[in-house]
């Protein structure tokens, strides 16, 4: 209960994209990371915006660095996202990450 519906919907199709991409079980995208400084900087993070979680997890994988899922709960927001809270926010959040797992399975 804590994604809006076209939220859930996006973050599936972004998982199913970098499963497929790059043979990672993935089944999430949210923003919980643990990372050992040295392999954060090996990444050269530069995205500051909605693509920097799908950054994040394309370098990992093509870096050949261990990922892992650990399910966390969290509960549903305290008021309204300025992003998920709205279907042109999710919009414009899902392109850039869609844009940042495509930009990187091509080498970028």
């Amino acid at each position: 209960g804590a994604l809006a519906p076209h939220a859930r919907l996006g973050n599936w199709i972004a998982a199913q994209m970098i499963r497929r991409l790059y043979g990672a079980p993935v089944t999430d995208l949210g923003p919980f990371r643990a990372i050992r400084w040295e392999a954060l900087l090996s990444l050269e993070m530069r995205d500051r915006g909605y693509g920097w979680t799908a950054e994040m997890q394309v370098k990992a994988l093509r870096r050949g660095l261990r990922v892992a899922e650990v399910p966390v709960g969290y509960r549903p927001r305290i008021g309204r996202s300025k992003v998920s809270g709205s279907l042109i926010g999710s919009a414009c959040a899902g392109c850039k990450i869609v844009t940042t797992i495509l930009r990187h399975a091509l080498g970028g």
